[in-house]
């Protein structure tokens, strides 16, 4: 027993003072970082499903991994020289009982912007239809999960991504 003592003690001693140059420094941890990215569309009737459609490719520059997210926004106007931007889905009620909404969907590739309608869309006035403005800002999935961020609430996100 005294023998195991004392090896016990000399192994904590050889332990604790050892000693050497300081390794290299790790790498840093991961940083969620978000992208952002806009494009100006023209809104094409596809005539297969009566939606207008615009298909945005995203960036090679702009990093998209298949299960993050893509929030659209649409330019909706300028406020005191800013920018208002609103999120998709968005829905604009017209004159007589004429309703539309801007939706999409995406991959991690490109994202497909359509108007749908309760009407016929070749009808629909180009100032919804041509040169529209969105800004597409890519959520890496940790950030949607652990950020607890209002997704409708533009200022918000871009805070939140230091973007």
């Amino acid at each position: 027993m005294k023998t195991n003592v004392i090896t016990l003690l000399f192994a904590l001693f050889v332990f604790a003072a050892c000693e050497g140059p300081q390794g290299p420094p790790g790498e840093d941890g991961i940083n969620i970082l978000g992208q952002t990215f806009e494009r100006t569309v023209n809104f094409q009737y596809n005539s297969s499903n009566g939606l207008l459609e615009a298909l945005v490719a995203i960036p090679n520059n702009v990093e998209v991994w298949e299960s993050d997210a893509i929030l659209v926004y649409r330019l909706d106007g300028v406020y005191n020289g800013a920018d208002i931007w609103g999120l998709i889905p968005q829905s604009y009620f017209l004159e007589n009982g004429r309703i539309i909404q801007y939706v999409y969907n995406h991959t991690f590739f490109d994202v497909l912007l359509m108007i749908d309608g309760n009407f016929d869309l070749l009808t629909l006035s180009p100032a919804y239809t041509q040169n529209q403005t969105f800004r597409f800002v890519v959520v890496p999935s940790e950030f949607v999960i652990s950020s607890g961020v209002d997704i409708t609430n533009y200022e918000a996100v871009m805070n939140a991504l230091n973007l």
